[in-house]
């Protein structure tokens, strides 16, 4: 009978280690979601060079795109 209190034992640290990890990861995703909030986009405000002049929604046909009219 004393072998079936030793899986117990194992399995109940197992949990209070699960739940441990689970409470540092909340943690963790806590700390980020106040770190996103709180920081700047850029440095200086500066909007990305990238993405500077692009509006939603469909864009204008490139040159090599627009078919040369025939006539």
């Amino acid at each position: 009978m004393a072998n079936r209190s030793r899986p117990t034992l194992q399995k109940r640290e197992r949990e209070k280690a699960k739940q441990e990890r689970q409470r540092q990861k909340e943690q963790r995703r806590q700390d980020a979601k106040e770190r996103r909030g709180t920081t700047p986009l850029r440095p200086g405000g500066e909007e990305d060079p990238d993405l500077a002049g692009i509006v939603p929604g469909p864009q204008p046909l490139a040159d090599w795109q627009i078919e040369p009219e025939q006539e």
